[in-house]
């Protein structure tokens, strides 16, 4: 039984659950990309060290993204607690440029609330 969005099943965005939709969908969950990211950061480590690193996350719902994203095989058990599977290693080499663009994007909010009033054509 799986307990994470499903490619092929119906998730958020899509009745058809596109793989990229059913990603997305799993990806969007609270704490999803948090735990994901903690582990390629950090590496390796047990629930509490995670719990942890992850700050405000509670146990509840750190426990539901790991067995989501194990059974999404993004994530593997280790001799040392939890780690970023294969798949999952993948997956953050393809979000690596990720903290370079947030960054960017970031600055460009910064100069735009400096420079110009908003535009509420629209309203």
């Amino acid at each position: 039984m799986q307990n994470f969005p499903y490619p092929g099943k119906p998730v958020r965005g899509s009745t058809t659950g596109k793989p990229t939709m059913a990603l997305f969908d799993l990806l969007g969950r609270r704490w999803a990309m948090g735990v994901i990211w903690q582990l390629n950061l950090c590496g390796p480590c047990t629930f509490r060290e995670l719990q942890s690193r992850c700050e405000t996350i509670s146990p509840a719902v750190l426990n539901a993204r790991i067995k989501e994203l194990r059974e999404a095989l993004l994530l593997e058990r280790c001799e040392q607690g939890y780690q970023v599977s294969e798949l999952g290693k993948q997956l953050t080499t393809l979000l690596s440029p990720f903290p370079e663009f947030s960054e960017k994007w970031a600055e460009s909010l910064a100069s735009l609330d400096k420079t110009t009033e908003p535009n509420n054509e629209c309203d």
